[in-house]
């Protein structure tokens, strides 16, 4: 047989093998998503009952009557369909066909959703500037460094509780605070005394979870990067700008978003130090505060008002994912896709 009539055995035939790598390759992805779904399932499971179950329940509860006496008519009511008169109550501020009374429960939602994101906004900016300086310290190279970072948490690592306790003492009339700065303040029955009360005592509890946070993501930054803006002749403020900023970006707002979100739902620190007073007895009230006072007066009425609670906690984590580029994951595949590119 010539060289001509030959068949070279190199060239792959159409129906070798490499369609059965691709059709095993396939096999193999199908495989791996059906044990995904296994292992992934229960877990699916579980959480729509431990979580959308009591969502569910909490918005058909929103749309009924509780049982009780109108302070209206001074009948008792026996409950049923409400249609969205809970939801009248709290946003119209309407007990009944009429306004809510100064000092109940139902006029007070606007104070407290204005005091809710006061809070935040102030506790979030102060926490993460803070923080930032703190991460900024910690992530440089210094003797000591581990126990400097091990203080650090301590506050964070107190519970909330033990801290609001501790903060009690301090700004009370006689407490440590007042005999420091040789003034008598009453910190507790001052409309703005308690709210500062309340945003000290956060900002020191909270800001070493931001400084961790934003921790993670400074050593993420090449060194590489700093020492190439030395040798492009910028400063240290202009590597901190044109550098740190941009790089530790994705980092410092997923760590704001769960700073926000868990400042929204703000309970604990406010109910131990002031209960929601100050002022003319409502200057510390929070949304979260307002729904745990309501649930001794009725169920049904502070369903709706945790329901409004939820939908703007909502809302805020969409802007926030959406509008803020707090969504981590999408910003690290848009900056591996440039990479690539």
């Amino acid at each position: 047989m010539s060289a001509a009539t030959e068949i070279p055995a190199a060239i792959p035939s159409p129906t070798g093998t490499e369609p059965k790598r691709q059709r095993r390759k396939g096999g193999l992805n199908a495989e791996h998503g059906r044990w995904a779904v296994y292992l992934i399932g229960p877990t699916i499971v579980l959480l729509a009952i431990v979580i959308g179950y009591p969502v569910v329940s909490a918005i058909i509860q929103s749309f009924q009557l509780d049982q009780g006496l109108d302070k209206a008519t001074g009948l008792f009511v026996q409950g049923g369909f409400a249609g969205v008169t809970n939801y009248v109550h709290w946003l119209g501020q309407r007990c009944g066909n009429t306004a809510c009374p100064p000092g109940s429960l139902g006029s007070q939602f606007w104070v407290a959703f204005g005091n809710t994101f006061f809070f935040t906004a102030v506790t979030v900016v102060l926490e993460t500037v803070i923080g930032l300086w703190m991460a900024i310290i910690m992530n440089r190279n210094f003797k000591g460094r581990a126990l400097v970072r091990a203080a650090i948490l301590v506050p964070w690592a107190i519970p909330t509780a033990v801290t609001a306790k501790l903060w009690y003492f301090i700004f009370d009339a006689n407490g440590v605070l007042n005999h420091v700065i040789g003034h008598q303040v009453l910190w507790f029955s001052d409309e703005w005394a308690s709210r500062f009360a309340i945003i000290i005592a956060d900002t020191w509890k909270t800001t070493p979870f931001m400084a961790l946070l934003i921790l993670a993501g400074l050593q993420l930054i090449p060194e590489d990067v700093y020492e190439a803006g030395k040798m492009d002749g910028a400063s240290t403020f202009q590597r901190f700008v044109l550098i740190t900023l941009p790089l530790v970006r994705p980092a410092l707002m997923v760590a704001v978003l769960f700073r926000v979100l868990d400042a929204l739902r703000i309970y604990d620190l406010i109910a131990i130090m002031t209960g929601g007073g100050g002022g003319s007895g409502n200057a510390t009230v929070s949304l979260s505060v307002l729904v745990v006072d309501q649930i001794r007066q009725g169920f049904n009425a502070a369903s709706a008002l945790s329901t409004i609670t939820f939908l703007i906690v909502f809302i805020v984590a969409f802007v926030f994912v959406r509008f803020l580029g707090a969504n981590v994951v999408q910003t690290q595949a848009a900056q591996q896709k440039g990479e690539l590119k």
